[in-house]
């Protein structure tokens, strides 16, 4: 049995990144903790990932075989994992915080009577209780705030993505891989699927991008979006844009970075127009350079920023996007 137990996604019969990032942070604790380090893989056949999930730092792979999990329905992924979680009785419980993650956990801590630290960056082992320390933003992301749990086990925790970097896959890593019987039925569903409609996108992902363009408000409308559409092109990155932008209808609400959109970890990060309220910068802190263009001398973001241009980014896109061009065609 295996003290810290993540729930694993899946796309496509491939673990998600994010299931490889659960297992780092799995990894870290259980190098305190002792207690070994499990994953969930639920669906119609998810046997197929558990090799890919012991390479990357499962000791126990617990699959859960069902077709009422042919289909992303919560209700029974929840039932699924709910007996997992109770016949492996972990200490710790580890979910993404994914639109799926964000969904069953809360109800995964309620039907367990246990706690839960939602949206956590940074999870720890208290040494002197031996209990979970989870990190984790408050106040719009103003601030951070450090949470502990009770006695009561397990402790749920939902760790925000792209905050832990997966570990390297190791093919000579050895696990076990143990079938569990949920006893799932079509009654545990309580919300039909009627329609599934996926979104044509091109290039690199915005949560997996390098070099990531972001813009806001201060561009003035959906127009100068081009621009920086070209220069994510050149630079083999993404583009990314602000709340305010995806509100006002500019681009769709997929391109959002910050507390309530994606969570980015750029190499390089170059912000337009964009004033950096604490949401925002909730979601790209991970950054490793940021290069912010903005006309407010004041404005947060320059804070953050390692590289700030103060101007009309009308005066400065256009010649930088030409030097960028100049630099790649030559």
């Amino acid at each position: 049995m295996a003290g810290i137990l993540a729930l694993g996604e899946l796309a496509d019969g491939e673990l998600q990144s994010i299931t490889g990032e659960l297992l780092a942070v799995g990894s870290r604790l259980d190098q305190t903790l002792g207690e070994g380090v499990g994953v969930a893989l639920l669906g119609a056949d998810p046997g197929g990932a558990a090799n890919a999930a012991i390479a990357q730092g499962a000791d126990n792979v617990y699959v859960v075989r069902s077709p009422v999990l042919a289909e992303p329905q919560i209700d029974a992924y929840l039932a699924a994992f709910e007996q997992v979680c109770r016949q492996v009785e972990p200490s710790v419980v580890l979910v993404g915080r994914t639109p799926a993650g964000r969904d069953i956990a809360p109800r995964l801590a309620f039907r367990l009577g246990v706690g839960m630290a939602q949206d956590c960056v940074e999870v720890e082992v208290d040494p002197a209780t031996r209990r979970i320390r989870a990190t984790r933003p408050v106040y719009g992301g103003s601030a951070l705030a450090k949470v502990t749990f009770p006695e009561a086990n397990p402790q749920v925790v939902v760790v925000r993505g792209k905050v832990y970097e997966p570990l390297q896959p190791d093919a000579s890593r050895s696990g076990e891989v143990v079938e569990i019987d949920a006893g799932l039925d079509d009654s545990v569903i309580k919300a039909r699927l009627v329609e599934t409609v996926k979104s044509e996108s091109q290039g690199v992902r915005l949560e997996d991008a390098p070099v990531v363009v972001g813009g806001g408000r201060g561009l003035g409308g959906p127009e100068p979006f081009e621009m920086l559409e070209e220069l994510a092109k050149l630079l083999s990155g993404a583009v990314g844009a602000s709340r305010a932008v995806c509100d006002a209808g500019w681009l769709d609400h997929g391109y959002q970075v910050g507390l309530t959109g994606k969570t980015i970890t750029p190499d390089l990060y170059i912000t337009i127009g964009i004033s950096g309220a604490s949401q925002h910068m909730a979601g790209c802190s991970g950054a490793k350079n940021i290069v912010a263009i903005n006309r407010d001398s004041e404005a947060n973001i320059f804070k953050s920023a390692s590289y700030g241009v103060v101007g009309d980014w009308k005066n400065i896109l256009p010649s930088f996007l030409e030097t960028v061009r100049e630099l790649v065609q030559s």
